[in-house]
C-alpha cells in the first residue's frame, strides 16, 4: 500500500479517535451535570443533605437514637433492681447529671416518710437525724385563667352629686374577651413556635373554650394596629445602622381568583453588630413584597444611611450600587459560606481534590475568626490583615491556575468562575473589622419564617403577609436580645394602651426591655 494512503487512513483514524473521544467527555460531563442536578435536588428534599436545614432538624435522626437508649436503659435499670432486691441488696442510685434548676421556678414540696418511725428493737421513736433532697422538673399544663375586673362606684351620702369611679382600662379588644398577655401568647405560639391559628384552636378546644381561628386572626390584626409605632421606629435604628444584612425567602400567598397561591417574598433586614463587639442594638426587619426583582429592595432601603450590604450575590442586589445617595453608593459585602456550599457539592459529588483544597483553604478562613468573634473592630482587622490577607492573596491565583487545567464547561470550572466573579465582594472583609465573612446573621433569621410557612402553608392576604412579616420582625427582635417575647409583648401593648408617649418610644424597644426580676434571677 502506498505510503502516502496509509499515512492518510492513518490522520483520519486519528481524527475519528480525538472525535471520539471529545464526544466520550462530553458525554461524561453532562452525566456528572445530571448527577449534580439529581444530588441537588436530594440534598433540597433529604434532611441529612441539606445546608438549608436548621440544626435541629439535623437532629431529628438522632432523636430516634436517644429514643431508643432510653428504652434500653430503662430496662437494663429495672433488671439490674430486680437482681439486687433478690440478692436481698439496697438498690443502687443511678447516677444522674441533672444539672440546676432555676431558682425562679416554684418549688411544691412532699415528705414521703417510712411507713413506721418506731425502732424495731422496741426502743420507741426514732429522731430524724437528716433527709435526702431530690429536685425533678414538673409541669402544670397550660391553665387558663378568667381575669376580673371590678370598678368600684363611689358617691357622698350627704349631697348625692358626686360620683367617683376610675375609667375602665383600654383594652386591644374594647369588650373582648382577650387580655394583652393572652393576645401576646397567640403572637408568639404562631409566630415564634410555628402553630397555625387552627392548631391553637384545638388547644384551646382541649380546656373547654370555643375559639375559632378567625376569631384569634381578628385580635391578633387589632395588636398589630397598636404596634405598628414600635416597628417604625425600629426601622429608624435600622436605617441608621452603617451595616446590614439582607436576604430574601418565599412567602405563598393565596390568590383567591385563581384559586390557587402566588409568590410574594419576605426581605429581612438584619443589623447585628455583637460580631466585634459593637453597641448597636439587633434587630431584624421583615418586609413583604409581591415580586423578588431589584425594585422592591430600592423601595424599602431608600433612607437607609450605611455603607455595606452584606449579602448573597443574587443580581437584584447590584442595583443597589449605583445608587447616588448620601454617603455614596452601596459596597457588597459577598458571602463566604456561598462559595463554600458550591465547593460543598463539588467534593461530594466527585472528590475533586481542587474542591477539597478550597474547602481547606476557606476552613483556615473562619479558624481566623473564631479567634477574633466579639471582639472589638480593630482587633478583628489586625488580625485579619496578619493572617487572612496572605491566604487571600495566595487563593486567587491559585484559582485561576486550576480554572485553566479543567474542562471549561464543567461545573467546578462554573464554580470556580462564580468565585473569581464576585472577588471584590468576597475580600472586603479585609478593609473593615465590623464585616462578617458570611450572611449567616440573617439566614438565621429566616428559618423560622420558612417553617411558620411549612406549618401555615400561605397567607391569606397579602395584609396578611405584611402583617405576618411584622410581627414575625417583633419576635425574632426579641430571641436576639434574649428577651422573652410573650412578656414583652404583653408589657408593649399595655403601655401603649394606658398612653405612653411617642416622644419616649424608645423606651418601648425589645432590647430595652428589663425582664421581670423573678425570670432574670
Amino acid at each position: 500500500m502506498d505510503a502516502a494512503v496509509l499515512a492518510r487512513e492513518n490522520a483520519l483514524l486519528k481524527a475519528r479517535l480525538a472525535e471520539v473521544e471529545a464526544t466520550l467527555a462530553e458525554t461524561q460531563e453532562a452525566n456528572r451535570r445530571l448527577q449534580d442536578i439529581l444530588r441537588a435536588a436530594q440534598r433540597e428534599k433529604f434532611g441529612k443533605r441539606s445546608e438549608k436545614l436548621s440544626p435541629d432538624q439535623f437532629n431529628l435522626p438522632l432523636e430516634d437514637a436517644e429514643f431508643a437508649q432510653g428504652v434500653l436503659e430503662a430496662a437494663q435499670e429495672k433488671a439490674e433492681a430486680a437482681m439486687q432486691r433478690a440478692r436481698g441488696e439496697e438498690p443502687r442510685k443511678p447516677r444522674r447529671n441533672r444539672g440546676h434548676l432555676p431558682s425562679h421556678l416554684p418549688r411544691v414540696e412532699r415528705v414521703v416518710e417510712p411507713a413506721s418511725t418506731l425502732c424495731p428493737c422496741g426502743c420507741g421513736e426514732m429522731a430524724k437525724i437528716g433527709e435526702d433532697v431530690s429536685e425533678r422538673l414538673d409541669v402544670i399544663p397550660a391553665q387558663f385563667r378568667v381575669l376580673v375586673t371590678r370598678r368600684p362606684k363611689y358617691a357622698c351620702r350627704r349631697c348625692s352629686q358626686s360620683v367617683a369611679q376610675a375609667h375602665a382600662p383600654e383594652h386591644v379588644v374594647p369588650g373582648g374577651l382577650p387580655t394583652e398577655l393572652f393576645i401576646a401568647w397567640i403572637i408568639v405560639s404562631k409566630f415564634g413556635d410555628h402553630l397555625p391559628f387552627y392548631r391553637q384552636a384545638e388547644i384551646f378546644k382541649r380546656q373547654g373554650i370555643d375559639l375559632d381561628r378567625g376569631t384569634l386572626g381578628n385580635w391578633v390584626g387589632r395588636a398589630c394596629f397598636h404596634l405598628m409605632p414600635i416597628i417604625n421606629h425600629m426601622k429608624a435604628h435600622l436605617r441608621g445602622a452603617d451595616r446590614i444584612f439582607v436576604d430574601e425567602t418565599r412567602a405563598p400567598v393565596l390568590d383567591p381568583g385563581r384559586k390557587a397561591t402566588k409568590s410574594g417574598y419576605f426581605w429581612a433586614v438584619v443589623a447585628d453588630d455583637r460580631g466585634h463587639g459593637g453597641v448597636g442594638p439587633p434587630i431584624v426587619l421583615f418586609h413583604y413584597a409581591s415580586g423578588r426583582g431589584k425594585a422592591h429592595p430600592l423601595k424599602f432601603l431608600t433612607g437607609y444611611r450605611g455603607r455595606f450590604l452584606q449579602c448573597d450575590a443574587y443580581q437584584s442586589y447590584n442595583a443597589l450600587t449605583e445608587i447616588e445617595r448620601d454617603g455614596g453608593p452601596w459596597q457588597l459585602v459577598y458571602c463566604w459560606t456561598h462559595v463554600r456550599r458550591r465547593f460543598v457539592k463539588r467534593f461530594e459529588s466527585d472528590g475533586s481534590p481542587i474542591a477539597e483544597e478550597m474547602l481547606r483553604q476557606i476552613a483556615l478562613l473562619y479558624q481566623i475568626e473564631k479567634t477574633v468573634r466579639g471582639q472589638d473592630a480593630d482587633v478583628r482587622l489586625a488580625a485579619r490583615r496578619e493572617h487572612a490577607a496572605p491566604i487571600i492573596t495566595a487563593l486567587k491565583p491559585w484559582l485561576e491556575v486550576q480554572l485553566s487545567r479543567i474542562p471549561q464547561k464543567s461545573q467546578l470550572a462554573e464554580d470556580i468562575r462564580y468565585t473569581l466573579a464576585h472577588w471584590p465582594g468576597l475580600i472586603r472583609f479585609l478593609d473593615d473589622g465590623t464585616l462578617e465573612l458570611d450572611t449567616n446573621p440573617v439566614e438565621n433569621q429566616i428559618r423560622p419564617i420558612a417553617l411558620t410557612r411549612k406549618n401555615a402553608l400561605f397567607a391569606g392576604n397579602e395584609v396578611g403577609a405584611e402583617n405576618w412579616a411584622m410581627l414575625a420582625s417583633l419576635v425574632a427582635t426579641c430571641k436576639m436580645s434574649d428577651v422573652n417575647p410573650v412578656d414583652y409583648l404583653a408589657a408593649t401593648l399595655r403601655a401603649i394602651l394606658d398612653g405612653h408617649p411617642q416622644s419616649g418610644i424608645e423606651d418601648l424597644m425589645p432590647w430595652r426591655y428589663d425582664q421581670p426580676s423573678s425570670l432574670a434571677a
